[in-house]
């Protein structure tokens, strides 16, 4: 049986090669509320690669949820299993991506034309796990883009027990287009997923795509459940630290740049001695002080800086320094 998640009000999205553990750490220093999403992770990588490096998390990183890539239900419900013992909070299918390395492996996106594998897949799961399960999609690929098509998709799958879907609401080309065209080129279709809410209201609907920033969330939460940031909460991961006062009624102080990073700092230097790099940890804190000033001091150092095999802690407190110093050469805003 499925047990309640955390809300699903604003979520961070799983994206490839910047959500893993270190950027959620650093993101949850931002909110206590922000529902976090892993990078995918496939099911070769569990079965048959290192799982603990694949499945690590710090425990200060919950709510946290694992997006899994596969389509075969016993291996999903296995790798399900094992992350469960992990420690996650949700299990996601992925069920969204529209890249060629993942249709060759018969997942992601190419699985919204299989609605009932996907309801196989989402059933073995449930069966193997007492936490959420949950499917990440687009509103449809191809020419299968039409709302009666993504409304079948949906029930199909919720059929099989998923109550929560996350929903880009753009269709993903499956040729012809890069991933990073298929998050721009298809036009986003905000209207399709709020009509499919108002459909199917027993089930908790969290909107993704072209959403930059908080205004914008308030005003899709007018229509779904949920919200979904990707690269906005990325490139911009100050507009995190007002999310748990204005969304969750949390009537802590929101924290300042300064202050997450002093915060960020004795991690930092748990990693180190563990032997992580700290341009690993570094590449995710760039954007921190987006528009602020010496904002592009604080990036240039850090990127200068943080590749030495022997940078620590020190060029981090050194970047700081420099977000209150406004060159000559510089407007007063970056």
């Amino acid at each position: 049986m499925n047990v309640p998640p955390p809300s699903h009000r604003i979520c961070v999205a799983p994206m490839m090669e910047w959500t893993d553990r270190h950027c959620r750490y650093f993101m949850r220093l931002l909110s206590q509320h922000v529902y976090l999403y892993s990078e995918m992770v496939t099911c070769g990588a569990i079965l048959h690669g290192d799982a603990h490096h694949a499945l690590r998390f710090h425990p200060q990183e919950h709510p946290l949820a694992l997006q899994l890539g596969g389509s075969d239900p016993a291996d999903l419900a296995a790798c399900a299993r094992i992350a469960a013992g992990f420690g996650y909070d949700e299990i996601n299918l992925n069920v969204g991506c529209p890249s060629d390395r993942v249709q060759t492996g018969r997942f992601g996106a190419c699985l919204m034309a299989e609605p009932q594998l996907v309801a196989e897949c989402v059933a073995a799961m449930r069966a193997a796990v007492n936490v959420p399960v949950t499917v990440k999609s687009r509103i449809g690929i191809d020419a299968q883009d039409s709302y009666e098509q993504l409304l079948h998709f949906v029930a199909t799958v919720a059929a099989a027990g998923c109550t929560t879907f996350i929903i880009h609401a753009r269709k993903a080309w499956l040729h012809g287009l890069s991933p990073k065209q298929n998050r721009e080129v298809p036009p986003l279709r905000y209207d399709m997923v709020h009509q499919l809410k108002q459909a199917l209201p027993h089930l908790e609907i969290i909107i993704n795509g072209g959403i930059t920033g908080l205004d914008q969330a308030a005003a899709q939460l007018q229509h779904v459940d949920g919200v979904m940031l990707g690269r906005a909460a990325y490139h911009n991961p100050g507009l995190l630290a007002a999310v748990d006062k204005r969304f969750h009624d949390d009537t802590h102080a929101m924290p300042s740049q300064h202050a997450v990073v002093e915060r960020l700092l004795p991690y930092v230097e748990e990693q180190l001695a563990a032997g992580t790099q700290l341009h690993h940890i570094t590449r995710h804190i760039l954007g921190l002080f987006q528009g602020q000033r010496g904002a592009r001091a604080w990036r240039r150092y850090l990127s200068e800086h943080s590749h030495h095999p022997k940078a620590g802690t020190e060029v981090i407190r050194a970047a700081l320094a420099r977000v209150d110093v406004v060159d000559e050469d510089r407007a007063p805003l970056d």
